[in-house]
């Protein structure tokens, strides 16, 4: 990719929306430090394109194919902040929450660190309480 931003764009775009969760290899660094984000429990892991892929699959056995609209990018030097909506249903297991197929929708927002052209490294914030809510609320109304 021509800068940064571009390749977060494309990263979002192919990968992380579902579309080709096989091509994370192109984007990301063969090792990247995932920073969850949790005020409860912070946490780094380390993934490799291939795990990151698997977590993209995972996403959608939860939630089906499901629509990712980037609604915010900012680029300053190798950092990029990126912020978007995913739209999916609740078509899988999500923790303790059978399927209930109600549409889900959540917000994200990450900084990414790119490198000699890849992601080598990012910090990720998901409503992981929006999500839990509205899945509560769909088991409580029986669907």
């Amino acid at each position: 990719m021509s800068n940064p931003k571009d390749l977060v764009r494309q990263f979002l775009l192919d990968v992380r929306s579902g579309r080709h969760p096989e091509r994370a290899g192109d984007f990301m660094a063969p090792r990247v430090r995932a920073h969850q984000v949790m005020s409860e429990a912070p946490a780094v892991v380390e993934r490799t394109p291939e795990q990151y892929a698997e977590h993209v699959r995972e996403m959608l056995d939860a939630y089906g194919e499901f629509t990712l609209t980037v609604d915010e990018l900012i680029a300053d030097g190798d950092r990029v902040y990126a912020r978007w909506t995913q739209k999916g249903r609740h078509v899988g297991q999500v923790d303790a929450f059978a399927p209930t197929g109600a549409p889900v929708s959540a917000m994200t927002s990450a900084v990414y660190r790119v490198e000699n052209g890849l992601i080598v490294e990012y910090w990720i914030q998901i409503d992981r309480q929006g999500i839990a809510a509205q899945l509560r609320q769909a088991a409580a109304s029986g669907r």
